[in-house]
């Protein structure tokens, strides 16, 4: 299934699989970084020297808000879609992607690891990249919903190696 061949019934499925997938998808992403404490305004964190390219804080809560919302979407557009032989993998994938990605801010924010999360993060690039390739035999509207997550991450990976160059 994909958008342009959708029929009614299949647009409906949709949003009724978006209904418990992006809740979930941006509810798991905000517990991640409220419980490892991420953000600006922490004292380890305000103690770090800031790399150049380091966006305003608030910024971050808006962005991966944005890109949580359609990350679940991306994921309800796959389970909307008739059963394929990939269908089962490709929805593991993006729940292996989805931890690997909570994991992440209780590593950088919380054990204050900046090099480890630096190869967390490349590990979620790769992640994301696989999930992407099966979304695509499935519906290339969801794997297209997750360009926007990856150009993100790609750039979070270089902020990490920058703080981690700094600090």
């Amino acid at each position: 299934m994909d958008t342009k061949t959708a029929s009614p019934d299949t647009s409906r499925s949709v949003l009724k699989w978006a209904f418990l997938t992006v809740p979930l998808v941006v509810v798991l992403g905000i517990l991640s970084g409220w419980a490892s404490g991420s953000g600006g305004d922490g004292a380890w964190f305000a103690a770090l020297v800031k790399p150049e390219i380091n966006p305003p804080s608030y910024l971050f809560g808006v962005v991966w808000t944005i890109l949580y919302v359609l990350m679940g979407f991306a994921l309800a557009f796959v389970l909307a879609a008739p059963p394929t032989p990939f269908k089962r993998f490709a929805v593991t994938l993006f729940a292996v992607q989805l931890v690997v990605n909570v994991l992440w801010s209780p590593i950088f924010f919380g054990a204050h690891l900046i090099a480890f999360a630096f190869f967390w993060i490349v590990l979620l690039i790769v992640l994301v990249l696989a999930t992407m390739a099966y979304f695509a035999r499935i519906s290339r509207t969801a794997m297209l919903l997750l360009v926007p997550y990856l150009a993100w991450i790609c750039f979070a990976a270089v902020l990490n190696l920058r703080f981690w160059q700094l600090n």
